[in-house]
């Protein structure tokens, strides 16, 4: 299919634009958002859910379904990652479609890979590498602090352990922010034009400034995650579409200037 033809095109501005369109001012920059911002992601997320309950468990579904499938096929697993992206990507269409008044459809799942799937399929690619690097940095210091911690006793060893655990936090705190950039990367690729690296970038560097409603957001999903796994994890059909519909909700609200 030519792109320019493509009924799930979504629009693009250079990085640089001032874009003005009926859904508020981009800010290429982002913008800092109070804390409380994360609750209302939570909650705009269900307000998108609730537009179509039915599309949206049935996105939710065939995306768990895909990358499990993928993960479970020797050789291929590793572009689950890779895949990732271009998904969030085609959800984010959808979620423009709904503000447009054009409500979201089953085959939005598929629509990154019509809207930009060579950079969304990168930005998998920069994730997946990170990843990689954060477990190679682990391991060594993992490593390490073993070899102090049989190497030492008492109070020394004490510190070895107190070491191993502080490196964990310290891989924790370097993983969300990247995760949390890696959320906003596909719809800053597909709707601002942004390269792989540059949605990557942009995203982290929005998220750090932003990392209190991320952590406000973050303890809000785990605690419905906890309540959604109650019921025999029936409740994840419910909070899967929320989480994917949030994440575009997060990218509305960081990087435009007036607020739906």
């Amino acid at each position: 299919m030519d792109f320019d033809d493509n009924p799930f095109r979504a629009p693009a501005s250079r990085v640089a634009d001032d874009e003005r369109t009926a859904l508020g001012t981009f800010l290429p920059e982002g913008r800092l958002v109070p804390a409380g911002r994360g609750y209302h992601w939570l909650l705009r997320g269900w307000e998108l859910f609730r537009v179509a309950p039915g599309t949206w468990i049935g996105i939710a579904v065939a995306f768990m379904v895909l990358i499990i499938v993928v993960s479970m096929i020797p050789l291929l697993n590793v572009t689950a990652n890779l895949l990732i992206p271009v998904f969030i990507g085609g959800i984010c269409v959808g979620c423009r479609s709904i503000e447009e008044g054009q409500g979201i459809r089953f085959i939005h799942l598929f629509a990154g890979f019509l809207c930009q799937p060579g950079r969304l399929l990168l930005v998998g690619l920069l994730y997946l590498v990170a990843l990689l690097i954060l477990a190679v940095v682990f391991g060594i210091v993992a490593t390490l602090s073993g070899i102090a911690a049989k190497g030492s006793g008492g109070a020394e060893g004490w510190a070895a352990s107190w070491t191993e655990l502080v490196s964990i936090l310290a891989m924790v705190l370097v993983f969300a922010p990247l995760a949390m950039a890696v959320w906003l990367a596909p719809p800053l690729v597909v709707f601002n034009g942004l390269t792989a690296w540059q949605a990557v970038r942009t995203g982290l560097v929005v998220a750090l400034r932003n990392f209190p409603p991320f952590l406000v957001f973050g303890i809000l999903v785990v605690v419905a995650s906890v309540i959604a796994s109650l019921p025999l994890l029936l409740g994840w059909l419910l909070l899967l579409p929320v989480l994917y519909a949030s994440i575009y909700a997060a990218y509305r609200d960081l990087f435009f200037s007036e607020l739906q």
